[in-house]
């Protein structure tokens, strides 16, 4: 993703001069973010785009205004999303993979991942989960099946799903079949793959 690709995503938004405004104004005054971030849902939809899939209008628009600023990246995001709504939040998290901010916004990733809503889990489970350590990526990839988040949306899973993750799979696996239950199918898929063994050379 790139914000390139967000912009002439954004192309027919209600109210396409708001945007050039608001971009222009934050490239220039910093501070003006906040109020820009906080009505761009009402100003650009909160309908999805067909380009990127899954993104919607509003969290576009805020990704770009994220983008946007001069400096102070890491900053902004934290106070936006700490300060934001659902929808904010997870325009903020949808964000962190644009940003020049390494490592620097992992914290927001583990209170998304704490929370109960399934869309924060979502989003914090993007590109930008690469930074975080493996010990609480698997424990979040166990959420999402806990909590029905679809496992397609967790970014680098074939690369990154490991033994241990396995193992916790199983182990949940087994509990489910104790109760008289099965695991989700795309989970029961990822077990399977990772519990397949390896041909001998």
């Amino acid at each position: 993703m790139t914000p390139d690709r967000l912009r002439a995503a954004l192309r027919g938004v209600p109210d396409p001069q708001w945007l050039d405004a608001a971009l222009r104004r934050v490239a220039t005054e910093p501070t003006a973010i906040e109020r820009f971030f906080a009505t761009a849902a009402r100003r650009c939809g909160r309908g999805p785009l067909p380009d990127p899939p899954g993104w919607t209008a509003d969290e576009a628009a805020r990704a770009l205004l994220l983008t946007t600023l001069p400096n102070g990246h890491a900053a902004a995001a934290e106070t936006l999303y700490r300060q934001g709504d659902a929808a904010e939040k997870r325009a903020v998290l949808r964000a962190l993979p644009l940003l020049p901010i390494g490592a620097e916004c992992v914290p927001l990733l583990h209170d998304a991942i704490r929370t109960n809503d399934t869309r924060l889990v979502a989003a914090a489970l993007g590109p930008y989960a690469r930074h975080l350590e493996q010990p609480a990526w698997r424990q979040a990839v166990l959420k999402c099946v806990f909590t029905g988040v679809p496992l397609a949306v967790v970014d680098d899973l074939p690369e990154r799903a490991d033994g241990e993750l396995a193992r916790m799979l199983a182990a949940y696996a087994a509990e489910r079949h104790a109760a008289g239950r099965t695991m989700p199918d795309d989970a029961a898929d990822l077990l399977r793959r990772l519990t397949i063994p390896t041909p001998e050379a």
